[in-house]
């Protein structure tokens, strides 16, 4: 009976693995989230060196500085840099440096240099979103790409590959409701700062509401719609997007003021030029990763300690956009950057897809799941892009959350920077919650006022 038990599980399994199906980690796993792992998955410890200090719950206290519904301070404004990298001292911190980085100091060694700060551990979200990822840790599973079970946290708070790290940022909390004034610049190769898009942006994540049941939710987990105000050329422009986990219920739309009416784009994904950044970057590199995990193969590298962006609310602070931007890139003495552990990810394209990154690299910070820098090859196996987000310390909400966010192209020298806040009077408001037809084509219409 045995060995017909064992027969009959070793054909079970081999149905099952050719499908890519997983489900999540045994209950005792689990039960690490409530000891030696954070709720949302990092490890609770500092390490060694005492260069990471132990997470003690976050960063919860209210900001001197910061205007509810505006713009947001600094708790970290008295701080000055541990030591700064240049592109002399590179060498020294090679392997606590993503690729990327390494290559912006050598390409701009009289601008660019990495200052780095003391490491706080910022990371918080409220009770019921712990609640959810401890969980989602035993009953989420992957399907292929897709996952099913998962609601209202991290969907793998104990991840055992590359592709399920990458769901955990895609699905990182960061709200529920939030609204964002901001500007948009492509950087030149001759040292130009060119606008491309100023306008309002409103987002609502169905996936995190806490008193929504899991099995009335769509799969939609992202919800946003900006309108334009600027440049003039674009004033009046509008696109909506509603990210859904099942890839092909995924939509956008477009308002286009020259022909006053709504068109839906036919492949909001991958590398298709993103129009909210007029076309410059493309729809998979908003916020580092946006996009369909089927295009790639995930490997997971594994994690290491890492000199990153992080709690950059020291960038908030100029009030003019003008004071942030340098010639290629952001001005490194409002940049804050801090050693921090995070999960190493690398994608490789698939047999049969076609992108125009052969190659990429993820680092996912292990406290918020959010992927803060990336690495992209081209087809030629050349170092192309770097890209990056800047998180911010959001102690209302509470939460570590991206702010600005862009690329840098290392061959052509030009470089994009989305959602700079330095000149609005609103950074990140929490906001009530939108309604579902605000993010339709009928209510794009509506809105349309050129």
């Amino acid at each position: 009976m045995n060995r017909q038990l064992a027969t009959a599980a070793a054909c079970l399994a081999a149905l099952i693995a050719p499908l890519g199906v997983s489900a999540g980690v045994s209950a005792e796993d689990a039960a690490r989230l409530k000891t030696e792992l954070t709720p949302l998955g990092a490890e609770k410890a500092g390490n060694k060196d005492g260069t990471i200090p132990a997470w003690n719950g976050g960063y919860s206290t209210p900001i001197p500085g910061d205007k509810p519904g505006g713009r947001r301070g600094d708790p970290f404004k008295d701080e000055k840099p541990i030591y700064s990298i240049t592109a002399k001292t590179v060498d020294q911190y090679a392997d606590k440096l993503s690729d990327g980085t390494k290559a912006m100091l050598k390409k701009y060694p009289e601008s660019f240099r990495v200052d780095v700060y003391k490491t706080h551990r910022t990371a918080a979200a409220p009770q019921w979103v712990y609640d959810n990822t401890f969980k989602n840790a035993t009953r989420v599973k992957v399907n292929g790409d897709q996952i099913e079970g998962a609601y209202g946290g991290i969907p793998f708070p104990i991840p055992k590959s590359g592709a399920e790290v990458m769901w955990n940022h895609i699905l990182r909390w960061r709200g529920t409701s939030w609204q964002f004034q901001t500007d948009m610049y492509q950087l030149t190769a001759d040292g130009k700062a060119v606008l491309t898009t100023e306008g309002i942006g409103d987002s609502v994540a169905p996936y995190y509401q806490p008193e929504g049941p899991p099995d009335k939710w769509n799969g939609d987990f992202w919800l946003v719609r900006v309108v334009n105000s600027g440049p003039p050329i674009r004033a009046g422009e509008a696109i909506v997007g509603r990210e859904n986990v099942d890839y092909a219920k995924s939509q956008s739309w477009v308002y286009l003021t020259g022909q006053r009416r709504v068109r839906k784009l036919p492949n909001p994904c991958c590398d298709t030029p993103a129009p909210v950044t007029a076309g410059v970057m493309s729809l998979d590199e908003i916020e580092v990763f946006t996009g369909r995990l089927e295009q790639f193969d995930w490997k997971l590298i594994g994690k290491r300690e890492m000199i990153v962006p992080y709690n950059t609310n020291r960038l908030l602070q100029p009030t003019t956009d003008a004071e942030v931007l340098a010639a290629h890139h952001l001005a490194p003495n409002f940049m804050r950057w801090e050693l921090h552990r995070v999960w190493v990810v690398e994608a490789t394209l698939r047999d049969g897809k076609r992108h125009q990154a052969r190659k990429s690299r993820y680092y996912c910070d292990e406290d918020t799941w959010t992927c803060v820098l990336g690495d992209r090859w081209d087809g030629n196996g050349q170092l192309w892009k770097q890209l990056w987000a800047n998180t911010f310390v959001a102690p209302d909400l509470p939460g570590v959350l991206v702010g600005s966010f862009g690329f840098d192209d290392l061959l052509a020298g030009t470089a994009f920077v989305a959602n700079l806040y330095n000149q609005k009077k609103v950074h990140y408001s929490i906001v009530p919650q939108f309604s579902d037809s605000h993010f339709t084509p009928d209510g794009l219409a509506a809105g349309g006022a050129r």
